[in-house]
């Protein structure tokens, strides 16, 4: 009975998959004597076969039903399964040759459901089972152990779940077990080593872990071994060189690791060896070359190092080589010459440093050399000219250098060359042209320089060029449009210059035309409208100029479309209202002008930029059309009117700027619905209203500038919910009252500022936890109290923190001082008093400083010398350079103690002082008396003598000689008086 021959009963079901049938034997028939003992021969089977049928549990037929029972079946393919018809007339039934046993079943397709039925277990005769390619749920049975004769079991691409049954293990005459592409879990049960007769198992992609088992070993008719996208991990097991009947070895896309076992090299008969995407390491066992039928060899994504064995070069039959994303080094060994059947070589992703120039010799069979992202330099490799047979060449990404050969054209049968990302220099050779199957040719990312060669527009194959940051120059040669083949074209960041071709709409099948960065002048020319493919056009940041030809209303395919950058100017043509699958469009710094009204004939629009132009009008409520609309740009234009409330139905809205226009009225509340937005920017326009408290609820908010409007109000505290706020910028409105404490919630907040309103009341302390403020900007405004100390803790400030123009008092904080970053710093017109805190000095980047008009006093730090004299001005006892010198008593600095020791020292010196004036006084009224007394008696005598004390007359001392003695008598002015002197004195 042969399972692989012949073909399944003609009145089957599906004959999807595994057709299976039995071949049966014809027996001569012995001429039956009589008529009617043929008729009883024939009437009797029957009839038992029919009460067989409709109801003995011994027959497959009763089982079948029951199985039938279990499933769903929407297509029918199960609906001539009925006891009214003979079982070997069902459809995907096979038969025994005596018509009562079902020797195989074939439903693969059918588009069946429910779950696998353990009654199958009583179809004792069944060989083959296939329940492939359909909807199928639960476990798989355990049943199924028993069917002993079963040699077929394909339940691939199903939804089996849970782990696989060890009782597989039990069907000893199993030879193909399929159950790839189910969800099964789980491990790989050891039990499968007892099937000794497979020659084929797959459990590809079926959520698998552990590891292989090393039972695998005793499958010794094993053909095929499939256990790719799995999480198998471990090592593979040294037992596997045991299959030696071996063909097909595939385990890629799992966690398997350690090396490779060298003992793999026996698997004589292997032809197909894939263990890609694991995490295998070592070398690549030179053993392997003993592979000798080896066809397919894939180790890509693993973390094998060393070189590339030369031995590999004895791999005659190999036609496929991928080594990619490894880390093998060395020069490649590897020699075409010798893998004369070799086609495809994928070495990418390596740290290969150099190529043979004997690689490729005449009669080469190669076809597609990947080298990509390895560490090849130098020139490019000429041996790789005698490789005629090859289409593809990929050195992408490497460090070639120098000038591409002349005699590329060698490779006639070239089709794709990829070289971009190296640094090859001079221009690109006319010979390229010769090159006639030439499809993709990638040169970008080098430094080639030039034009463009006109021998290019021979190449009538050529679909994609791209030659985008080079340096070449010139003007884009007419020939080019002769490529009529062409679909992608991609010449950005060069140097061309003059108009882009009149002839460009020649190219019908155009999908990308990329050149933008260029020095391209002149019009648009009418005819690209006629390029009715064309999908993204852009000729951004060139200095192109004119107007939008009204033939682009024929672009109907056309998704983007970018002309920023250019002098483009005059109103768009109506025609762009059919562009009904525009989805990106940005016409930023040009001269358009006129409405905006054409650009909205698509309900696809994802971004919308216009910023820079000469627009006018108002903002069409049709663009709520594009829910999808993610950046509307149309800042500084001249659109006027009220912002539409139908933007509020864009709630995929993340960037909205129409800053700079004349927009009056308030803020539509139904922006509040778009929740996604991260930039809202409406500054100069004439908006009024009240702040919006709904920003509070954005929770992507990270830039918002509502200046220059005339919003009134408080600074709303539900702000404090906007937590990824970077830029808050509220300044020249006409808001009030105080700062909200919540501001302090804003820990992401790089840029506040509140300048220009009428704010009052304190900086709240909260401020500190800004923690991230580089730019405060709290000026012109009625803010008072004393400058927090907690300023001093938001360290990463550094653009700005100006406090001017307030009523700040107090000190300034000695904190202050640990701001190291800070370039200015502007605390003027406030009524600061106190010195300069000496901490100021460690502001080594500061580079504006304005503390002007306040009332500080003391010393200039040094540091700060260097500053205009306009930054201390209106002061009240400031000094130091820049200003004047202090005098040295300023220069003292003393304590309270000291300062009131020195006032009560000059107290009691100036007491000191008048006392002793005081007896100076009287010792001259003293004296005065005295003489006049001596003038009565002595007229004018020069000397008169009195107790024995002499006075001279003409020259009084007010002290008597040290050597004389005073009498006891004399008074407290040495002067004694006798009787008559008092009585003269008396007289007169």
């Amino acid at each position: 009975m042969n399972l692989y021959s012949g073909s399944v009963n003609k009145n089957s079901g599906s004959t999807k998959g595994v057709k299976f049938a039995l071949t049966l034997e014809v027996h001569d028939q012995k001429r039956s004597v009589m008529g009617s003992i043929c008729m009883w021969h024939f009437i009797l089977p029957l009839t038992i076969v029919v009460v067989a049928t409709l109801g003995d549990d011994t027959t497959d037929s009763y089982w079948l039903l029951r199985i039938k029972s279990e499933l769903v079946d929407p297509s029918g393919a199960l609906s001539n399964w009925s006891p009214t018809t003979h079982i070997c007339s069902w459809n995907g039934l096979t038969c025994e040759v005596d018509q009562t046993h079902v020797v195989g079943l074939n439903l693969s397709g059918s588009g069946i459901s429910g779950s696998i039925s353990g009654e199958f277990s009583h179809l004792i005769s069944l060989q083959a089972l296939d329940l492939s390619s359909n909807s199928l749920t639960g476990s798989i049975p355990s049943e199924l152990g028993q069917l002993q004769n079963l040699r077929i079991l394909l339940l691939y691409s199903n939804y089996l779940a849970r782990e696989i049954p060890i009782e597989i293990g039990n069907l000893s005459k199993l030879q193909v077990l399929r159950l790839g592409d189910n969800m099964l879990a789980g491990e790989i049960p050891p039990s499968i080593g007892n099937l000794s007769e497979l020659t084929v198992l797959g459990v590809a992609n079926c959520n698998l872990n552990g590891s292989i088992p090393a039972e695998v070993g005793n499958l010794k008719r094993l053909v095929s071994l499939d256990l790719q996208v799995n999480y198998l991990s471990g090592l593979i097991p040294e037992e596997i060189q045991r299959c030696q009947e071996l063909q097909i070895f595939a385990a890629s896309n799992n966690m398997l690791e350690g090396e490779i076992p060298s003992s793999m090299g026996s698997l004589k008969s292997l032809s197909i060896l894939n263990l890609a995407n694991n995490t295998l390491s070592g070398s690549i066992p030179t053993s392997l070359s003993l592979l000798s039928n080896l066809t397919y060899f894939n180790l890509l994504g693993n973390k094998l190092n060393g070189e590339i064995p030369s031995e590999l070069n004895s791999l005659s039959q190999l036609q496929k080589l991928d080594l990619s994303r490894n880390n093998l080094s060395g020069s490649l060994t590897l020699l075409n010459v010798k893998l004369q059947n070799l086609e495809t070589m994928v070495l990418s992703d390596n740290a290969l440093t150099g190529i043979p120039y004997n690689f490729c010799l005449r009669g080469s069979k190669l076809q597609q050399l990947f080298l990509a992202r390895n560490k090849l330099s130098g020139r490019f490799p000429l041996g790789l000219l005698n490789c005629s047979s090859i289409q593809q060449v990929d050195l992408s990404d490497n460090s070639f250098e120098g000038e591409l050969p002349s005699s590329l054209d060698k490779l006639q049968n070239l089709t794709d060359l990829m070289l971009n990302n190296n640094s090859f220099t001079g221009s690109l050779p006319p010979a390229i042209g010769n090159i006639s199957s030439l499809r993709s040719l990638f040169l970008f990312g080098n430094s080639l320089t030039g034009k463009l060669p006109v021998e290019i527009g021979k190449l009538k194959r050529l679909n994609t060029i791209y030659l985008y940051d080079n340096q070449m120059s010139g003007p884009i040669p007419r020939e080019l449009t002769n490529c009529t083949s062409l679909t992608g074209i991609d010449f950005f960041g060069n140097h061309f210059y003059g108009p882009i071709p009149e002839t460009i709409g020649k190219l019908k099948d155009l999908t990308v035309l990329h050149l933008r960065q260029n020095d391209l002048s002149g019009p648009i020319p009418t005819s690209m409208g006629y390029c009715k493919r064309l999908q993204l056009l852009a000729l951004a940041d060139n200095k192109l100029s004119g107007s939008i030809p009204p033939t682009f209303s024929y672009l109907s395919k056309l998704s983007t479309i970018t002309l920023y950058n250019n002098s483009f100017e005059g109103p768009l043509p109506d025609s762009l209202s059919l562009l009904r699958n525009l989805k990106i469009i940005n016409f930023s710094n040009n001269k358009f002008s006129g409405s905006i009204f054409p650009l909205t004939g698509s309900n696809s629009l994802t971004v919308l930029d216009l910023t820079n132009n000469s627009f006018s009008g108002s903002i069409p409520s049709i663009l709520a059309n594009s829910r999808d609309l993610t950046r509307l740009r149309l800042a500084n234009n001249y659109l006027t009117g009220t912002i539409p409330s139908e933007l509020g139905h864009l709630t995929e809205l993340n960037f909205l700027d129409l800053s700079f226009n004349n927009f009056t009225g308030h803020v539509p509340p139904q922006l509040s619905n778009c929740k996604k937005i991260e930039h809202l920017l409406l500054k100069n326009n004439r908006l009024s209203g009240e702040m919006l408290p709904w920003l509070g609820s954005f929770q992507e908010l990270g830039e918002l500038d509502l200046s220059f409007n005339n919003f009134h109000g408080r600074v709303p505290a539900e702000l404090g919910g906007c937590s990824k706020l970077l830029k808050l910028s509220l300044h020249h409105n006409n808001l009030s009252g105080e700062i909200p404490l919540e501001i302090g919630n804003l820990t992401s907040l790089n840029v506040f500022n509140l300048q220009s309103n009428s704010l009052s009341g304190i900086i709240p302390s909260t401020i500190q936890k800004c923690s991230k403020l580089y730019e405060l900007r709290l000026s012109e405004n009625f803010l008072s109290g004393i400058i927090p100390a907690g300023l001093g803790g938001v360290t990463e400030l550094q653009v700005i923190l100006d406090l001017s123009r307030n009523h700040f008092s107090g000190e300034i904080p000695s904190s202050l001082g640990n701001l190291m970053k800070l370039e200015r710093l502007d605390l003027s017109f406030n009524h600061l008093q106190g010195k300069l805190p000496p901490s100021l000095g460690q502001l080594t980047s500061l580079h504006v400083l304005n503390l002007s008009n306040n009332h500080l006093h003391g010393l200039i730090p040094s540091t700060f010398s260097g500053f205009p004299l306009s930054s201390f001005l209106n002061n009240d006892h400031l000094c130091g350079p820049p200003l004047a010198s202090c005098s040295e008593a300023t220069r003292i600095e003393l304590s309270d103690s000291q300062v009131v020791a020195i006032i009560v020292a000059i107290v009691l010196t100036s007491t000191l002082i008048c006392l002793v004036l005081l007896y100076i006084m009287l010792r001259i009224w003293c004296n005065w008396i005295k003489v006049a007394v001596s003038s009565e008696d002595g007229g004018m005598a020069e000397q008169k003598t009195r107790n024995g004390e002499y006075w001279n007359i003409n020259s009084p001392e007010l002290f008597p000689s040290p050597d004389k003695q005073i009498s006891a008598t004399t008074c407290i002015c040495n002067i004694k008086i006798d009787a008559a002197a008092r009585e003269n004195t008396l007289v007169r």
